[in-house]
């Protein structure tokens, strides 16, 4: 063990000798133990960020979105200037999903649209959403005052509404909203019983969700939607009147289990597809969404690990670099330790040691930087970043790997060398 000790002591002193060298020679492995952990650190947060979003959906929803037809040139006329798209979900699509597909076991319909939002001489546009009380568990939000809609304010159709926390901070910026009115497009006027907490913006999961902002939401009873807005929603765009008859929006459908997610999602699409030759709706399958985003994880992670590895292949093609021209420095001095006795594997370890004290120096060195750049990444891109307990240990450890591999080469080469040549040299 002393033997041991007394090589390890000389390695470093001989490597103190060229603090300058063994830096630069290093570096290919810093930049490559810090690239793997931080890479890895970045795939995983954005992973578990499309993850946290999808979960929120439920992996045992299937979501039916109302989509307009692209080649719908065709509405029915009612006037000169007015048109009137029909298209969409509708309330006896619902009532079928509920009497007819034995693995459903709930179903939350809602209707989304834009209107301004007013209170007193502050004013945002907002999106209106027609919901029932299980609403605020399909979003994934939670309250930060009040209460939410009930069954009671659907059976009354009131006149009652629940805001977002950005819509509570642009109208209500020095009081409490609570009991208050607000206006809703032109003249409907509802009372304030809840504010929902702020929830980061989702930036759009897979292809078939866009992103959405739900700190603007203002959710009204879908009774009262019906009631006070009724089906038909008017605009006007570039002085043109216009207008869309849209029954619902989306409709959430919860099924039994997991097993049962695909093939309730097959029967959804024939049965829409029987009543609805536009195809005007879209299937969202939160499961195959996770299965996917897992997929793209794996492939991302392999991407990224390649692109390190290589990192790390330079940084040991460098190692054995500097370790051959210290080879031919110290020729001499191989040559008077093996006339002393020293056997051909003291100095095959003698350069070994000093092979891993490089490797473990720029691997330290690497795995600082590696978990200290993440977080910054984070919080000046807002990209998530996550960094795994194992993920620091793993690259410290391919780092020696690598430096002890390209180490052997230049070990074994001076171990071979003849010792009377080598005493020759200069």
């Amino acid at each position: 063990m002393s033997k041991i000790w007394n090589i390890i002591r000389l390695a470093v002193r001989n490597l103190g000798l060229h603090k300058l060298r063994v830096l630069l020679t290093a570096l290919g492995l810093i930049f490559g133990v810090s690239s793997v952990i931080a890479m890895l650190a970045i795939a995983e947060g954005a992973s578990a960020e499309a993850q946290k979003q999808l979960a929120e959906l439920g992996a045992t929803n299937v979501i039916l979105q109302s989509a307009k037809p692209v080649d719908d040139v065709n509405p029915s006329k009612q006037s000169n200037d007015s048109f009137v798209f029909n298209y969409g979900l509708t309330n006896k699509d619902f009532e079928r999903i509920m009497n007819t597909i034995p693995t459903v076991v709930g179903a939350t319909p809602l209707r989304e649209f834009r209107k301004n939002v007013r209170y007193l001489d502050r004013e945002l546009e907002g999106r209106i959403v027609g919901a029932n009380p299980d609403c605020l568990k399909i979003t994934g939000q939670k309250l930060a005052n009040g209460r939410f809609l009930t069954d009671l304010d659907m059976n009354l159709a009131a006149n009652v509404a629940v805001i977002g926390a950005e819509v509570s901070q642009k109208l209500f910026p020095f009081g409490d909203p609570l009991g208050k009115a607000v206006r809703l497009g032109e003249s409907h006027y509802y009372r304030i019983i809840g504010v929902t907490a702020h929830k980061a913006p989702s930036g759009g999961t897979g292809s078939s969700l866009s992103a959405q902002d739900l700190n603007k939401d203002v959710y009204i009873p879908l009774t009262t939607d019906r009631a006070r807005f009724g089906e038909v929603l008017m605009g006007e765009k570039q002085g043109q009147f216009s207008a869309e008859r849209i029954e619902l929006s989306q409709i959430t459908v919860t099924v039994r289990g997991m097993d049962d997610v695909k093939s309730t999602a097959h029967a959804l699409e024939s049965m829409l597809r029987q009543f609805h030759p536009k195809v005007d709706y879209r299937i969202t399958v939160p499961l195959e969404l996770l299965e996917k985003a897992e997929a793209t994880k794996r492939i991302f992670n392999l991407v990224l690990g390649s692109i390190a590895g290589i990192s790390l292949i330079v940084g040991g093609i460098g190692i054995m670099n500097i370790m051959l021209a210290t080879v031919s420095e110290r020729t001499r001095e191989i040559g008077i330790r093996r006339a002393l006795g020293a056997k051909r594997r003291d100095i095959i370890l003698q350069f070994l040691i000093e092979t891993v004290v490089i490797s473990a120096s720029g691997g330290g060195i690497g795995v600082i930087l590696g978990v200290a750049v993440p977080p910054l990444v984070a919080h000046f891109s807002g990209v998530p970043a996550v960094i795994r307990p194992e993920s620091p240990f793993i690259a410290f450890i391919i780092a020696l790997v690598i430096g002890v591999i390209f180490g052997v080469y230049p070990a074994r080469r001076a171990a071979m060398m003849d010792p009377v040549e080598a005493l020759r040299s200069e």
